[in-house]
């Protein structure tokens, strides 16, 4: 049974080049870097948990609820096969108690904050937003984007920023955790504008403070894609 099955759907992804420098103390034992032309990516993304069950149970109050997440992208060879998975920085949801589960079973880094959305849909575009809540101050990432869904082309950015089927958590200099999160290919939408109102030093990192991460306060994202999702599972871990 899955460990967790749910719906993703509207992610906003807002990707940064990044130094390798930055990222190096939180690449997970036994992976590597991944790059896409070249260059390291972090990721601010916004979207909503929909319908979801843990263990193959709906938790009342838990079903429906935003999560923001940073976040990077890594590697591991398994034999001859390379698998193509994210670290996760910081996790951000509305919801203690998965806050409580995550932490606890995947040692993951999740935090818990007041969120809120914002789905609308008008006849030449639709918004969608994301906020959360952090030290007193709300935090947003919103895009405008076109109506109709598109293709996400083989070898561009948007499948390397989306197509990426493995979760690795550090635990130790010499221990990793691997687990599988199997969704079909997505489809996105043009992104038309963005709005980013975001502290990159309130994102507090996995270990320290998050000043790493608070230079992204003064740059635009190199990219800004929306797409529409699916439903997903998140399988159980591996050591």
């Amino acid at each position: 049974m899955s460990f967790l099955k749910a719906e993703w759907r509207k992610l906003i992804m807002a990707n940064y080049i990044i130094d390798p420098d930055v990222l190096k103390s939180y690449v997970p034992y036994k992976t590597e870097l991944d790059t896409w032309n070249g260059n390291n990516y972090v990721s601010l993304i916004g979207f909503l948990f929909v319908n979801t069950k843990l263990l193959g149970l709906k938790i009342p109050f838990h079903i429906n609820f935003e999560e923001v997440n940073l976040r990077f992208y890594v590697r591991y060879k398994d034999g001859d096969e390379w698998k193509r998975g994210v670290v996760f920085i910081k996790e951000i949801v509305p919801k203690p108690a998965i806050t409580f589960v995550a932490n606890t079973l995947y040692q993951e880094h999740y935090a818990t904050c007041k969120m809120k959305h914002q789905w609308e849909t008008k006849e030449h575009a639709q918004f969608i937003r994301y906020d959360w809540k952090q030290k007193g101050q709300w935090q947003t990432i919103g895009v405008e984007a076109a109506l109709e869904p598109t293709p996400i082309l083989e070898g561009s950015e948007a499948e390397f920023i989306t197509e990426h089927y493995w979760g690795y958590t550090q635990i130790s200099p010499s221990k990793t955790y691997e687990y599988e999160v199997t969704h079909p290919r997505w489809q996105q939408y043009e992104v038309i504008n963005h709005h980013i109102k975001t502290d990159f030093s309130l994102m507090p990192k996995a270990f320290g403070n998050g000043a790493d991460f608070s230079f992204l306060n003064v740059r635009e994202p190199d990219s800004v894609f929306l797409a529409e999702g699916s439903s997903i599972t998140v399988e159980n871990k591996r050591t």
